[in-house]
C-alpha cells in the first residue's frame, strides 16, 4: 500500500512540470507574437481570406457564426482603430497652416518661406565673405542680335556696376559676346526668334526681379550719346515716376510728340499732338503715355505690367497705350 502512495506522488511531479512548460511556452509565444506584430508595417486591406479547407475545419469545430465573419470583424475593428489614429495625426500636421504664405506654401513654417529671388551671380566655392561682393539695385535688359554689338557695347557702358545686365539673344549667338569685358558679368538668355516682351514675360517675373528698384527694358538700336543712367535714376526718384522713358532728340524723327526731349524742363507728362490724334487730352498719347522702345519701370509698376502682358503678345504694339493702368 505504501508503494502505491509513492508511485502516485512520483507520477504527479512530471505532470506539474509539463503544465508549467506549457504555460511558459504560451507566455513566450504571446510575447514573441506581439513583438513580431508591431515590427511589420500595417497592410491596407479590408478582409483576410483563408483557404476553404482551414475555414471548414474551424467551422466544424465551432458551430454558429462562421470563422470568416469573425476574422473580418476583428480586422475591421483594428483597421478602424488605425484610421482614427491616422486622422488624429493628420490633424496635428494640418495645424501647420499659414494662409498668408504664398499659394502652394501654406503648410510651410513662415520662417523658411522665400517667395522672391534675384539675379545675383553666386560663387561656386570659396569663403562666404567672398560671395555677393556687390548687389546691384537696378536691372537693364536688351533684346539683341550680334550685328548690333557695337551699339549695345556703347549703351552698356552708360550703366554702372550698380546695374545687373541681361541680354536676350534672338539669334542664338552668345559666346561671341565674350570679346567684351562686361559680358562676363552679364546674364545671357538665348532663345531664337522671339521679341523682348516674350522674354520679359518668361524671364523677368516680378518675384525674380524684386530686388531691383527699377527695371529697364530696352531695344537694341537706341542712341545713348547723351544719356547718363545714374542721373536718370535721380530724376525718376525726384519726380516719383513709376513708368518713364528718356526723351528723344527732336531732330532724329519721332512718332509721338510725348517722347520728344524738352531742354527747358526735367520731365513732362502732357503734350499736344497733331490734330485728331488725341480723343481726350488726359489720355494717351497726349498724357499718361510712354513708348515701349526704352521703358523704365519701378518695381511695383512692373509687377502690375507683367500681369497685364498676355502670353501671345509678340511685338507689343498697343501696350504703351495701356501702361497707364499700372500707375
Amino acid at each position: 500500500m505504501a508503494k502505491a502512495v509513492i508511485l502516485g506522488r512520483s507520477s504527479s511531479v512530471p505532470r506539474s512540470n509539463e503544465d508549467l512548460r506549457i504555460i511558459l511556452s504560451a507566455v513566450v509565444g504571446i510575447m514573441l507574437g506581439y513583438l513580431f506584430g508591431i515590427s511589420f508595417p500595417t497592410v491596407n486591406i479590408t478582409k483576410l481570406h483563408f483557404p476553404s479547407s482551414i475555414i471548414s475545419y474551424i467551422e466544424d469545430r465551432n458551430s454558429g457564426i462562421t470563422t470568416q465573419t469573425l476574422l473580418n470583424h476583428a480586422w475591421t475593428s483594428a483597421a478602424s482603430h488605425k484610421k482614427n489614429n491616422s486622422v488624429s495625426n493628420l490633424d496635428e500636421i494640418l495645424k501647420i497652416y499659414v494662409p498668408t504664405n504664398p499659394k502652394g506654401a501654406e503648410r510651410l513654417p513662415p520662417g523658411i518661406v522665400v517667395s522672391e529671388t534675384d539675379l545675383y551671380l553666386r560663387i561656386l566655392w570659396g569663403e562666404p565673405s567672398e560671395d555677393l561682393t556687390s548687389q546691384p539695385r537696378y536691372l537693364v535688359s536688351f533684346t539683341v542680335g550680334y550685328s548690333q554689338k557695337a551699339n549695345i557695347d556703347a549703351a552698356i557702358k552708360k550703366f554702372s556696376e550698380n546695374f545687373t545686365i541681361m541680354l536676350f539673344h534672338y539669334d542664338g549667338r552668345t559666346t561671341e559676346w565674350d570679346e567684351f569685358e562686361w559680358s562676363k558679368r552679364a546674364i545671357h538668355v538665348s532663345v531664337r526668334k522671339q521679341t523682348k516682351w516674350w522674354y520679359a514675360k518668361r524671364f523677368l517675373h516680378p518675384d525674380i526681379v524684386a530686388r531691383y528698384d527699377y527695371i529697364f527694358i530696352w531695344d537694341e538700336d537706341l542712341g545713348v550719346n547723351h544719356f547718363n543712367a545714374e542721373a536718370y535714376i535721380e530724376l525718376v526718384r525726384k519726380h516719383g515716376l513709376e513708368i518713364s522713358q528718356p526723351g528723344l532728340e527732336p531732330d532724329k524723327g519721332l512718332t509721338w510728340e510725348m517722347t520728344k526731349r524738352r531742354g527747358y524742363s526735367e520731365v513732362h507728362k502732357v503734350t499736344e499732338e497733331r490734330p485728331g490724334w488725341c480723343t481726350d487730352p488726359h489720355l494717351p498719347p497726349c498724357a499718361a503715355f510712354v513708348e515701349i522702345m526704352a521703358t523704365v519701370f519701378s518695381r511695383d509698376a512692373w509687377r502690375c505690367v507683367w500681369h497685364m502682358i498676355q502670353n501671345d503678345l509678340v511685338h507689343g504694339w498697343g501696350l504703351d497705350f495701356a501702361l497707364r493702368k499700372c500707375v
